[in-house]
């Protein structure tokens, strides 16, 4: 099998880690491809290097295109999520002001309960609270519309603005925001720069969110259908690999290279193990799950999750989300999944949908392999998505 070069579009984030892991670890060479994996500054850039022809895939946040094909965002060119690359990873962080006036009522930042998050930050605030996240379409964005509705947050003692990720830390310190929601590292980051304390992590939220997908043009993945299963099996093989606890170090030592994310390896290490250091004082919290690759069947595209993305999307653009969630979950490619992915054995779940939030528990579900569990994926405030018929 020869070596060919697909080109893919990725921001600086622990969570690209798959891509990252299957080219230099030999998961892609073994599937007979190359990632040039191409660094992007902004995740409008990855979305246009993709929709225009500059990258074959991409590393992109979930519900870009489920916007796309809501005809949302101003470009309208087919992408097709294939996989799920990450689940969960990120992180809610607060201002110095904010975390002093919090301790001084009383909160004691224990990085869990998102309801008591919630009410102590809103009585803490006297006027709107900035919140600066990656991109308008973004599952940092839909949790935290999600997490401000269920506990009652006023609308407008909120607003969102868009800050690429690299650039949060430098938002919060020049005053442009008063907290953020971020994928790992860049949390991290502000915290060790002493200007921030994390408030919660993303799954939190909702507990089992799908984060970052691997997308293709949908043309592409008609056309280039050997490419494709080359790729999503080393990908996947790859989130296989990150989901081994002793592998975490030497995946933190090659993440931080300075041809991918350019930063001291003990940082991202945080995230992978779930170890997560909160203040500038150092005060630590351990977060199961906080991200996840492989376990739970994390990769699967389920069409479920993208009536949710776009459910809420649409809520918040004034469309129809019932025909909005009929468009989307065609854009989350279940079936090329199961078919490039069957070589692997990867358990496949029985189903392509299924009720989001309803699992308390590891729960056994029917699998064409028999040996899948799925992961707890319930919501904070213990509410259940029933995505109607597919």
């Amino acid at each position: 099998m020869s070596d060919v070069t697909v080109s893919v579009g990725y921001i600086p984030l622990v969570d690209a880690a798959p891509l990252i892991i299957a080219e230099e670890m030999g998961f892609a060479r073994n599937e007979g491809v190359h990632l040039d994996l191409v660094r992007a500054p902004s995740w409008s850039s990855v979305r246009d290097m993709l929709a225009f022809g500059r990258v074959d895939a991409a590393h992109l946040l979930s519900p870009i295109p489920v916007a796309m094909a809501l005809g949302l965002g101003g470009v309208a060119t087919p992408i097709s999520a294939v996989a799920v690359l990450s689940v969960n990873g990120n992180a809610i962080g607060v201002s110095n002001a904010l975390a002093g006036r919090l301790r001084d009522a009383g909160y004691g930042f224990d990085f869990a309960d998102a309801g008591a998050a919630g009410a102590a930050l809103l009585s803490a605030i006297d006027g709107p609270l900035r919140f600066g996240v990656p991109f308008p379409f973004s599952m940092h964005h839909e949790i935290l519309r999600y997490w401000f509705q269920a506990v009652g947050w006023p609308a407008d003692r909120a607003e969102i603005h868009t800050v690429p990720p690299p650039l949060m830390a430098d938002a919060l310190a020049a005053g442009e925001v008063d907290a953020f929601c971020v994928g790992e590292p860049w949390g991290s980051i502000a915290v060790e720069r002493g200007i921030a304390s994390l408030l919660l992590p993303g799954s939190a939220i909702w507990r089992f969110a799908p984060e970052k997908v691997l997308a293709v043009r949908t043309d592409w993945a008609e056309t280039e259908p050997s490419l494709l299963g080359r790729i999503m099996r080393a990908t996947w093989n790859a989130g296989r690999w990150l989901s081994v606890p002793a592998n975490a170090v030497v995946a933190a030592e090659i993440l931080a290279r300075p041809d991918y994310l350019r930063m001291a390896p003990e940082i991202i290490d945080r995230s992978l193990s779930g170890h997560l250091t909160i203040t500038p004082q150092g005060d630590q919290r351990a977060t199961p799950g906080f991200l996840e690759f492989h376990d739970g069947a994390a990769s699967f595209p389920w069409r479920s999750q993208a009536a949710w993305i776009a459910e809420q999307v649409a809520r918040r653009a004034g469309l129809d989300p019932t025909q909005a969630s009929r468009k989307a979950r065609h854009v989350f490619r279940s079936d090329l999944y199961r078919h490039h992915l069957a070589p692997t054995g990867a358990p496949m779940p029985g189903a392509s949908s299924k009720l989001e939030g309803s699992i308390r528990q590891p729960t056994p579900v029917a699998s064409e392999s028999g040996r899948l569990f799925l992961q707890p994926d319930g919501f904070f405030d213990g509410r259940i998505f029933d995505p109607g018929p597919a």
